[in-house]
């Protein structure tokens, strides 16, 4: 569960019990734990999970309703199957909702704030929701500072591999003779009490590759304030840039202050903002990067437009060779949040065909989608 999640939840806590309705935060507990059995693409399995777990008096579920229709309005707008997708609605919808709750909130006399305030810190909820669909290229720079600080909030975990080691352990799968011997020593040698052992997890590691070219320099700056951010919640992460030749910039990134490692990134990448060499960038770094990265079932973001000055041949080689060395290769292409957007640039083409995933990185809702998706590879 993402920490924006875990966030919201507490806040639509908050809200009811201004509402009138008495949440407990063991029943805040018990509704995170529901959500772990539902799928969070079904609007109506979350609503219902949360009907069960946060309402226990019948004349409560009207404000529920309408307090839960409100506040997770656009709150991940997934492609639900079945016609149960989150919806949208016009200005005149959303107020004459608005007032009905306001309504069904006045006759509480259990209410922490006024209703006024309540349906106030739904509009502010709903318009960071906004914001967190917005696509960074219609970012204002007000609201580029704003999604800053929420990548700074976001927390990052990627899925766990089994290493050849082995730990001790009580009831562990693997018997551990040297620890037999040893422990039994005690008792003549006689086999007395046996020792086990079990397999450890690690997490992969990542590698990040950005195209910072001139065709993506609408995205680049936001997008690596974003590769920054992950740098510094994941322990083994390594980051590189191109645009007609790849640059590593991992250790730039290590910097405390994020306003200095984008400067120095910047000053380290002569060629960003240029022109791009997808097949010639991806082949340094199969030939001078890949043995030293992409060990131990690494998974590697690849982070581009598509947009190519190269030969496709050499794309489709480089592309083949990488997938073969990695876990899993996940392209992100910001065009992709586009709803006409197709892939047919030659580029794009020719490196699809060894893609294990095909996304978006237009917004923050794609970054969050990305989250998931890392954590269960």
């Amino acid at each position: 569960m993402t920490h924006h999640l875990l966030h919201n939840i507490t806040h639509f806590g908050r809200l009811l019990r201004a509402a009138g309705i008495p949440v407990t935060p063991h029943q805040i507990g018990d509704f995170m734990e529901g959500l772990d059995y539902v799928d969070l693409e079904c609007r109506g399995d979350v609503k219902n999970t949360a009907r069960i777990t946060l309402v226990n008096r019948q004349e409560h579920l009207a404000i529920f309703d309408m307090a839960f229709d409100l506040f997770w309005r656009d709150w991940l707008r997934f492609k639900g199957a079945g016609g149960d997708s989150w919806p949208s609605v016009d200005r005149q919808e959303r107020s004459r909702e608005k007032r009905q709750l306001s309504q069904l909130m006045a006759g509480h006399t259990e209410a922490e704030t006024e209703p006024e305030s309540v349906v106030e810190h739904i509009t502010l909820y709903s318009a960071v929701e906004i914001l967190r669909q917005k696509s960074f290229a219609e970012l204002t720079s007000a609201e580029l500072d704003a999604i800053k600080r929420m990548m700074q909030e976001m927390t990052w975990d990627l899925g766990q591999r089994r290493t050849r080691r082995k730990t001790p352990a009580v009831r562990g799968s693997y018997i551990d003779w040297r620890r037999i011997l040893r422990q039994n020593l005690r008792y003549g040698g006689e086999p007395m009490r046996l020792a086990r052992r079990k397999p450890t997890y690690k997490r992969r590691p990542l590698v990040v590759i950005c195209d910072v070219s001139g065709s993506m320099e609408r995205y680049s700056r936001v997008l690596l304030h974003f590769i920054y951010t992950m740098s510094h919640g994941l322990d083994q992460i390594e980051a590189f840039v191109f645009g007609t030749r790849l640059t590593r910039i991992t250790q730039q990134l290590r910097k405390r202050s994020v306003d200095q490692a984008m400067d120095e990134v910047a000053a380290q990448a002569h060629d960003m903002g240029g022109g791009t060499q997808i097949g010639g960038s991806l082949k340094t770094f199969n030939y001078h990067w890949g043995r030293r990265v992409l060990g131990q079932g690494a998974i590697v973001l690849l982070i581009s437009d598509g947009w190519d000055r190269g030969e496709p041949d050499e794309v489709r080689r480089q592309m083949e060779r990488l997938q073969l060395n990695t876990r899993h290769l996940i392209w992100l292409n910001p065009l992709l949040g586009s709803p006409t957007y197709e892939p047919l640039t030659r580029g794009m083409q020719a490196a699809l065909p060894f893609v294990d995933d095909f996304l978006p990185v237009h917004n923050l809702h794609s970054l969050e989608q990305l989250g998931t998706l890392l954590f269960r590879i």
